[in-house]
């Protein structure tokens, strides 16, 4: 039997990248897993025989509401959306950028636990990654003030459920990668070359690390977990 078969998840951002290398992971290990992004075509061109989708924008509360309704809530739930933009700095950055960054990347995620948290604290179980960014942690100028405080907010969501739902049976684990080699480094000010790329963190690296926490006994929560390319400074 694979290690989680019976266990039911969720990806959000499925449709490339982290979200997508996760997805592939869960359903590997046995999972049944749904794929949801914005972009209905784009997850159907990747989800292949093991992956369901639903076509979900997690920065609408309504719609969050309504794919929980229908799928319901499953075991583990994955939050791998997010974005970034070309002009990230304070000088360039726009207003109407920055509340896009923080509508996706920090109020998105709240969307999904407030739809979710109910469920899973009335059966006493309930397992979500957020996966963030190491500017989540320390903001530095590669990825841009609106990013960062968008990801400084998702990690104190995560902290205060945890805290406030220790005793619910209810585990966020925070994961603060690095530089990884995904679609979003195509918004970078400067084209990414591909020696660098191949240096990266890749999204199955985070993938393996996901599937082994979701392995893990509910009694046991991992609250944070960083990852990052030798080469990356860390301070």
């Amino acid at each position: 039997m694979k290690p989680l078969s019976g266990k039911t998840a969720i990806v959000t951002g499925g449709g490339s990248g982290i979200g997508l290398g996760t997805a592939q992971a869960l359903a590997e290990a046995g999972c049944s897993v749904t794929i949801c992004g914005r972009n209905e075509d784009k997850l159907r061109a990747v989800a292949g025989e093991n992956l369901k989708i639903k076509a979900c924008d997690i920065s609408d509360r309504e719609q969050v509401i309504a794919t929980f309704q229908e799928l319901g809530v499953p075991d583990i739930i994955v939050n791998a959306a997010g974005v970034n933009i070309a002009k990230r700095s304070v000088k360039e950055l726009a207003p109407e950028d920055f509340d896009k960054l923080v509508a996706i990347n920090c109020t998105g995620f709240y969307n999904i636990v407030h739809a979710a948290l109910p469920e899973m604290r009335e059966r006493g179980d309930g397992l979500v990654f957020s996966v963030s960014s190491i500017a989540g942690k320390r903001a530095y100028p590669l990825a841009g003030m609106a990013y960062a405080a968008s990801k400084f907010g998702v990690s104190g969501i995560a902290s205060a459920i945890n805290a406030e739902e220790a005793d619910s049976g209810v585990r966020i684990t925070s994961i603060y990668p690095g530089e990884v080699n995904t679609p979003i480094l195509d918004e970078r000010p400067v084209p990414v070359p591909d020696e660098k790329k191949a240096r990266m963190v890749h999204p199955e690296d985070i993938a393996s690390l996901i599937v082994a926490i979701a392995q893990l006994p509910k009694h046991v929560v991992v609250p944070e977990l960083v990852i990052k390319p030798t080469y990356q400074e860390f301070i």
